[in-house]
């Protein structure tokens, strides 16, 4: 019983790492002019203490290692990763598109992901990029806001990193449906999926040392900064699908603020 409890508490425990990773990761490039994004943020004296814990593990841990990584590999190496990632996210990024009612874009993510698993060698090489068939990257969050569903409030979650309550609501649930992970449980694989978010966070952060450095070094509020530029990026991804789900979206659970 105590094995199996024990067991249970270093999977959670795991998890929670690797998608911390990933998490804190996903913070967009920007640079020291920022614009302002205003979002509620109700629980900012929160926020800031969970923000200052995960700016000191980033530093402390997952940014030395993100070096470690870039310097190891070259540069073609951690394409071929990314593409990889990209191509194991796809079923996810489909059906995010169906939901949306995106028939196209989710007919162009299958055959991405078709190309890309074959003659580019299981997603290694994007030969569907060549093709003119570009990634979109697609997420529940997204799908909540094409609904008509807004960011509600500004989160910032232990490890995870910034977020709001419809973004960390999709991440939940693209996470509990992703087939891979799926597959990895009920076969007793669930090493991979950990792999696999580690591999996937650490390759992200890897491209964002520049990028977050300027951020922490140029802003005068690096918490300020951080939330706007969360904030820009989601509203661009949700905007380069529905214009108009991007403009509600500040308005959607009466949270936010336009």
């Amino acid at each position: 019983m105590r094995q199996n409890i024990a067991k249970t508490f270093s999977v959670a425990l795991m998890f929670s790492l690797v998608i911390g990773v990933s998490g804190c990761a996903k913070t967009p490039p920007v640079t020291a002019t920022y614009q302002s994004q205003q979002i509620a943020d109700p629980l900012e004296p929160v926020n800031r203490a969970v923000f200052g814990f995960n700016n000191v593990l980033d530093e402390a841990l997952i940014e030395p290692v993100a070096k470690g990584y870039n310097a190891l590999l070259p540069r073609f190496v951690r394409d071929a990763i990314r593409n990889f990632m990209r191509n194991l996210q796809s079923p996810v990024d489909v059906a995010n598109d169906l939901l949306q009612g995106r028939i196209k874009n989710a007919g162009v993510a299958t055959a991405r992901f078709v190309i890309n698993s074959t003659v580019g060698i299981a997603g290694l090489i994007d030969v569907a990029t060549k093709k003119g068939m570009h990634y979109r990257d697609e997420d529940f969050g997204q799908t909540l806001a094409s609904w008509g569903v807004g960011n509600g409030c500004y989160l910032v979650l232990p490890v995870l990193g910034p977020s709001t309550l419809r973004d960390a609501t999709g991440t939940f649930v693209d996470g509990y449906a992703d087939p891979f992970r799926l597959w990895t449980t009920n076969t007793g694989r669930e090493g991979l999926y950990y792999a696999r978010e580690a591999l996937q966070g650490l390759d992200t952060r890897s491209r964002l040392i520049k990028p977050i450095d300027d951020m922490r070094k140029n802003s005068l509020d690096y918490y300020a900064a951080a939330r706007s530029a969360y904030i820009q990026h989601r509203n661009a991804l949700i905007r380069a699908n529905d214009p108009q789900a991007a403009g509600a979206a500040p308005q959607g659970l009466g949270s936010d603020h336009p």
